[in-house]
């Protein structure tokens, strides 16, 4: 007989800081503290992030370069380099693929995570996300706010409730209560339009939401009558949509003192080999590895990336050879060290193959 009890999601919504601020203050000291804005610098140029030492002055993101000066005249502003806060989403990413696989990024600073299944931690949804902003903080360099909840609007909403650095839990038991009192211009899709709409009609929380009929709701807001009258009473099914397959796993560090040559390269790569081959254990039998890599990032930031066919095993010494000719690519002292694997999703193949066989 199978069981009428629904399984209780437990979702995670990751945030990351003032993302693209704090990453260039992570690499330059000297703005640590001050209030920065990546950005256009002209007059016509608008902010694309800004610092928390920014905001406290009203500056905002897609706020004119012009304006935010204007407010704070000893902003910082920073051109940015979209490939270095690439590569810090790529490192957060794989730490989120430690705890699971149902990963769906929003964009490079912000993804849900299901762990519903995911036995770390003792399987509590709070202390992963906790470990989780703590291994962001100490092998990437910037801070992570998230919220925990059993669905993905409820977890959204959370994130955003102690920011910076921080972390708000909405369990079941205390959904009713929490979106009772939760204000509707919180609801993702209600804005500035709607938001006067709802309040013209004496709607301003969740709560009054709820007094309203479905039928009322959908005959004033159309199908969207329909997502507000669900989101009020804290509703949503729809699934983390981890919709990409994951096409490597890697295991990296930023090192507090560089790596000043090979020899020392070398001595590390015993202790990552340890890690990633823990971390392959875990992986779903679906993926074969195929290929094996060494990447390097150099005390000028400069950054390659060595591959290799894979070697059954995963031997140290066939890490030690990528290692060697990383090495030769850059000749200087190494702040970051990874190696990892690559895959192929024998499902994905084995669909190719399908639609080969019946076009």
């Amino acid at each position: 007989m199978e069981s009428d009890l629904a399984v209780i999601r437990k979702i995670i919504h990751v945030d990351m800081d003032a993302f693209y601020a704090s990453v260039e203050q992570r690499d330059n000291p000297d703005l640590r503290g001050k209030p920065v804005a990546v950005g256009g610098s002209s007059k016509r140029g608008v902010v694309a992030a800004a610092s928390y030492e920014a905001r406290a002055f009203g500056v905002r993101s897609a706020m004119p370069t012009g304006q935010a000066l204007k407010l704070c005249p000893d902003l910082v502003v920073i051109p940015g380099t979209m490939a270095k806060y690439r590569e810090a989403a790529q490192q957060i990413r794989q730490i989120f693929y430690r705890y699971t696989d149902k990963v769906e990024p929003l964009s490079l600073d912000e993804a849900y995570l299901d762990v519903t299944d995911c036995t770390e931690c003792q399987g509590s949804a709070t202390l992963i996300a906790k470990e989780i902003r703590q291994v962001i903080s100490k092998e990437v360099g910037v801070t992570a706010s998230a919220g925990i909840a059993p669905n993905k609007f409820l977890a959204k909403v959370a994130s955003d409730l102690n920011k910076p650095n921080g972390q708000f839990v909405i369990t079941p038991d205390n959904v009713e209560s929490f979106v009772e009192k939760l204000e509707v211009k919180r609801i993702f899709g209600v804005g500035k339009v709607t938001n006067e709409k709802l309040r013209r009609l004496g709607i301003v929380t969740c709560g009054d939401l709820q007094q309203r009929t479905l039928i009322e709701l959908v005959d004033k807001f159309g199908v969207f009558g329909k997502r507000l009258h669900d989101l009020s009473f804290g509703r949503d099914e729809r699934e983390v949509n981890a919709d990409s397959r994951r096409k490597s796993l890697s295991v990296e560090h930023t090192y507090s003192d560089d790596l000043q040559d090979i020899a020392a390269c070398k001595g590390k790569l015993a202790d990552l080999l340890v890690e990633l081959r823990s971390r392959l254990r875990r992986v779903d039998t679906d993926y074969l590895v195929t290929k094996q890599f060494i990447k390097m990032k150099f005390n000028d930031f400069t950054t390659t990336t060595v591959e290799r066919q894979v070697v059954p095993g995963l031997p140290a010494d066939s890490f030690a050879q990528l290692c060697d000719q990383a090495w030769e690519r850059g000749g200087r002292p190494v702040r970051l060290l990874g190696i990892g694997v690559r895959f192929v999703d024998t499902r994905e193949q084995q669909r190719a193959m399908q639609l080969e066989l019946f076009p």
